[in-house]
């Protein structure tokens, strides 16, 4: 029947037809009207309290029920949500409101459902949020951060300023920017942040801008609704950023991030609030954003391939990591911690070590690739290795191919420099060869044409090996 059907009834058949459809609705209902007289309860209302319609209709609600509360809610016109009712065994639970016609109360209802149903409702409540619970246990272990400050090789040596900035870092809710070259540690720092904030004990996602596909990131990063695609899920897509809601959200390669979705981003520091694809409304997000990049970001933003407001928002809190070049003081303990690895995965009782020339030539070497490059130059040596000792010649091959001069430039050297550089490099390959017992370094002088005095003060000079 239609609207218009509905309208051409008479005005008895319209109020059959509103009586049948209270009778349908599942919850018990109760009306009376602006004299609390009793003028309607459905099937239900009799099912949950037992009184029948022949019992209250036409008769003042409280001649009948001598406790009910809806008179009250009649003459004040207050509405009382959730109100407990016992009526000899029976328990149920009452909403009750006002029935307003042109601004004037006419009457009230009262809406009533059995405390037994209210108690199934509860517990099939209580096993979703266990289910819930679980599924964010389980989301936790997968998007949880590893590395603590004390876990980076390096924060008493060459990393010292970076981390007592990062330690600082962790203290706010505010944006991060960590800038350096690839495989300087950018993501240990970002977890290592994470894991010393108040957001330790929810997710950190790490996203890697490089490498999901332009046409894939916007739904990745924020989700989408049922129905957007026609391969999309039933009830829509979780984005990382939802994912990611109370933690931290890393995202690596920023300067990858296309610039149609960086105005997106922005929203997101100014407003915390994300939008799913497909979807209108809005949803409020706490997360905490740490990006890193090994690219200039000013020169990106002078290509206008990089939004400068969002720029300006990310770097808040800004990390530059130094290049291991620059800490060679790092190497041995980082060289000495991927050796234990080794030792430890082959479960040996006794572990590698490097001979003192070797550490020579790795504090020389230049390191374009940083701590990975390293980790790679070992983990060959480790293969190469015929025992437990770790010699320059169990190096791959291009570090056979340079002397330290070559890997520094010529350009930038001075002739002195050029000098002492070779003259350590010769000494190092030496006692290499011959080896660090006092016979063999006897032997290396002999070889030099030096004296063994002589030999330990340039040993000494050049910190090679022990004086």
């Amino acid at each position: 029947m239609s609207y218009q059907d509905l309208n051409g009834l008479s005005l008895e058949d319209q109020v059959e037809w509103y009586k049948a459809a209270i009778h349908s609705i599942y919850d018990g209902v109760l009306v009376i009207d602006s004299n609390e007289i009793v003028r309607l309860i459905n099937l239900e209302y009799t099912r949950i309290t037992g009184v029948k319609p022949e019992e209250i209709i036409g008769k003042p609600l409280r001649d009948v029920r001598p406790k009910a509360q809806l008179p009250s809610t009649l003459k004040d016109g207050k509405e009382r949500i959730g109100v407990y009712r016992k009526e000899g065994n029976v328990e149920y639970v009452v909403d009750m409101a006002p029935i307003k016609l042109q601004n004037q109360i006419i009457g009230a209802v009262s809406i009533c459902k059995s405390l037994t149903e209210v108690h199934t409702l509860s517990k099939e409540l209580e096993k979703n949020k266990e289910r819930l619970s679980r599924l964010e246990q389980q989301m936790g272990s997968i998007y949880q951060a590893k590395y603590t400050f004390d876990q980076i090789i390096g924060t008493n040596g060459g990393l010292k300023e970076v981390a007592y900035l990062g330690r600082k870092a962790a203290e706010s809710h505010l944006p991060v920017l960590i800038v350096g070259e690839s495989g300087t540690g950018k993501e240990l720092f970002a977890q290592a942040i994470h894991n010393a904030s108040s957001r330790r004990e929810h997710p950190f996602v790490p996203v890697n801008c490089a490498t999901i596909p332009a046409s894939l990131m916007e739904s990745e990063l924020f989700g989408y609704a049922e129905g957007t695609f026609t391969s999309a899920k039933k009830g829509g897509k979780l984005g990382l950023f939802e994912v990611a809601n109370h933690g931290t959200i890393f995202l690596d390669e920023i300067g990858e991030l296309p610039y149609d979705l960086q105005a997106k981003l922005l929203r997101v520091l100014s407003e915390n609030t994300i939008r799913r694809v497909g979807e209108a409304r809005e949803r409020p997000i706490d997360v905490r954003i740490i990006a890193a990049t090994n690219r200039d970001l000013h020169q990106l933003m002078e290509k206008r391939l990089f939004r400068e407001d969002l720029f300006y928002r990310l770097n808040v809190l800004n990390l530059k990591i130094p290049p291991l070049k620059e800490r060679k003081q790092d190497i041995e303990e980082i060289v000495y911690f991927i050796l234990n690895k080794h030792t430890n995965h082959l479960q040996q009782e006794s572990g590698y070590v490097l001979h003192e020339s070797t550490i020579a030539i790795l504090e020389a070497y230049e390191w374009v690739g940083n701590v990975r490059e390293l980790k790679n130059t070992i983990d060959y040596a480790i293969c190469m290795a015929n025992g437990k000792e770790i010699y320059p010649e169990h190096l791959p091959s291009n570090f056979s191919k340079s002397t330290p001069v070559e890997q520094q430039g010529a350009v930038s050297t001075s002739l002195r420099e050029a000098v002492e550089a070779t003259e350590k490099m010769v000494i190092m390959k030496n006692l290499a060869r011959h080896g660090s017992a006092l016979d063999a370094k006897k032997e290396t002088a002999r070889t030099l044409g030096i004296s063994l005095a002589t030999l330990y003060n340039k040993m000494k000079k050049y910190q090679i090996g022990e004086f």
